[in-house]
C-alpha cells in the first residue's frame, strides 16, 4: 500500500509541475500581450492594438480587439484545461501528503492538540471560505480599486497564515496557504474568466454585441492571477527550507516574502508595459528585503548550559536510536515512511557525522525535526545534542 501511493505522490507531482507550468506560461504571456499592445500600424475597425514577435524562425503579428471581432473564426482557442488539472493535481497531492499522511505532516502537538478530523476539516474550509472572502471583495466597491484591495487582500492572507501557522504543522500551515492562493487563481478561472469569455461568444453568436464590462472583469481577474503566482511558487517549493516555516513568527515571514513576489512581478509588469520612469528602486528593494529577511531569520544560539562531564556520543546516538532512526534509517519503522526521507540515514557514526549540520539546523535550531515530532523527543534530548554538537560533536 505505502509504495502504491508513494507512486501516486509522484504521478500527481509530475501532473502538477507539467501543467503548472503550462498554466503559468500561458498566463504571464498573455499578460505580457496586454502589457505590449501598440496601436496598429495600419488601422482596423475594432482592433485596440498588436504585437509583433519574432520566435523560432518566424515573425508573429498578434491582434487584440477592444471588445470582439465582427464575425467569429471557425477556431476558437481556450485557455482553461491547465488551471483545472494544476488545481486539480494539486488537491490531489495535499490529500496523498498531509490528509492521508495527517499524523507525520499535518498535525503537530507542539503547535496545538487540534485532532486529525478537525484539521482536515480546518484546511479544506479554509480554502472555500478564503474563495468566498476574496470573490465578496472583488464584487465590492474595493474591486476596481488596485491599492486599497491589494492592502484588504494581503491582510487577508496574512490572517489565513497566521491561523493556519497556529492550528496545523508548520510546512501544513504555508502549504494550505499555497492552496488558498491557487484555489483562488484556479476559480478565478472557472468561475469568472472562462464564463464572462463563453457569455461573450454566446452573445455574438447569437447576433447580439458581447458586453465589454463581461472581458474587463476577466481581465481583471487574469492580472490577479498574474500578481499571485510567484508567491504561490514560493509556497511549493518552501518545505525545503525549514528555516522559513520553522522561523518563530513563520506567519509574518511568508507574508513578507509574499509582498517580495508581489513587487517583483509588479516591476516585470511595468517594464512590459513601457513604464519603467519611477520604478528603478522595486527590484533593489525586493532584493533588499529578502536580505533583511535572512538576516531576520538566521538562528541566535543560546548559550549552551556546560554539564558536569562531556556528553558521549553513546548518549547521542541513543538519541537518535529513539527519535530518528523510525524514519531516517535503511529499513525504516515509522508508519507512512517506506524509504528515508531524502536519503538522510543515521544508522552509523559517521553517517550521523555527515550530517551534523542538517541535524543542528531543524532538530537544535527549527525543531522541525522529528515530523510533527511524532517520536516524542524532548527538549532535553535536544539541549543534549546541542551540547555535544558545541563540544565538537566527537565521534568515540
Amino acid at each position: 500500500m505505502h509504495h502504491a501511493l508513494e507512486w501516486l505522490n509522484l504521478v500527481f507531482r509530475w501532473i502538477h509541475i507539467i501543467t503548472g507550468i503550462a498554466w503559468i506560461g500561458t498566463s504571464f504571456y498573455f499578460n505580457w500581450l496586454n502589457d505590449q499592445l501598440r496601436p496598429p500600424t495600419v488601422p482596423e475597425d475594432g482592433v485596440g492594438g498588436e504585437v509583433w514577435s519574432v520566435h523560432g524562425g518566424g515573425f508573429y503579428r498578434v491582434s487584440k480587439y477592444v471588445v470582439a471581432p465582427a464575425v467569429l473564426p471557425k477556431t476558437l482557442h481556450w485557455f482553461k484545461w491547465e488551471a483545472y488539472t494544476t488545481w486539480l493535481s494539486g488537491i490531489v497531492l495535499l490529500a496523498l501528503v498531509y490528509y492521508l499522511g495527517a499524523d507525520l505532516y499535518l498535525v503537530d502537538p507542539a503547535v496545538s492538540s487540534v485532532t486529525v478530523p478537525w484539521a482536515i476539516a480546518i484546511g479544506v474550509g479554509s480554502l472555500a471560505l478564503a474563495w468566498i472572502l476574496y470573490h465578496l471583495l472583488c464584487r465590492s466597491p474595493l474591486g476596481f480599486r488596485n491599492l486599497p484591495f491589494a492592502a484588504v487582500l494581503f491582510a487577508l492572507l496574512s490572517a489565513f497564515a497566521l491561523g493556519l501557522t497556529s492550528l496545523l504543522g508548520n510546512r501544513a500551515a504555508y502549504i494550505h496557504v499555497g492552496a488558498i492562493i491557487g484555489t483562488i487563481m484556479a476559480a478565478n478561472v472557472f468561475f469568472v474568466i472562462i464564463p464572462s469569455q463563453r457569455r461573450m461568444v454566446a452573445a455574438m453568436t447569437a447576433g447580439r454585441s458581447p458586453d465589454g464590462a463581461e472581458g474587463l472583469a476577466a481581465a481583471l481577474r487574469s492580472r490577479h492571477n498574474n500578481y499571485l503566482t510567484l508567491p504561490v511558487l514560493f509556497i511549493m517549493v518552501s518545505n525545503h527550507y525549514p528555516m522559513t516555516y520553522g522561523y518563530r513568527y513563520n506567519w509574518a515571514l511568508l507574508a513578507g516574502i509574499g509582498v517580495i513576489g508581489v513587487m517583483t512581478r509588479h516591476y516585470f509588469n511595468l517594464r512590459s508595459m513601457g513604464r519603467t520612469a519611477g520604478s528603478g528602486w522595486i527590484l533593489p528593494a525586493a532584493a533588499l528585503g529578502i536580505v533583511a529577511l535572512a538576516l531576520v531569520t538566521r538562528p541566535v544560539r543560546s548559550p549552551v548550559a556546560q554539564g558536569a562531564e562531556p556528553v558521549t556520543f553513546a548518549a547521542v546516538q541513543e538519541v537518535v536510536r529513539n527519535r530518528c532512526l523510525p524514519c531516517h534509517s535503511a529499513h525504516p519503522t515509522q508508519a507512512g515512511i517506506t524509504t528515508a526521507p531524502l536519503g538522510v540515514r543515521f544508522d552509523r557514526p559517521d553517517q550521523i557525522q555527515q550530517y551534523i549540520q542538517r541535524i543542528d539546523a531543524r532538530v537544535v535550531q527549527t525543531h522541525t525535526m522529528p515530523l510533527g515530532n511524532l517520536t516524542g523527543m524532548t527538549d532535553a534530548e535536544r539541549d543534549l545534542i546541542a551540547r555535544w554538537i558545541a563540544e565538537g560533536a566527537v565521534l568515540p
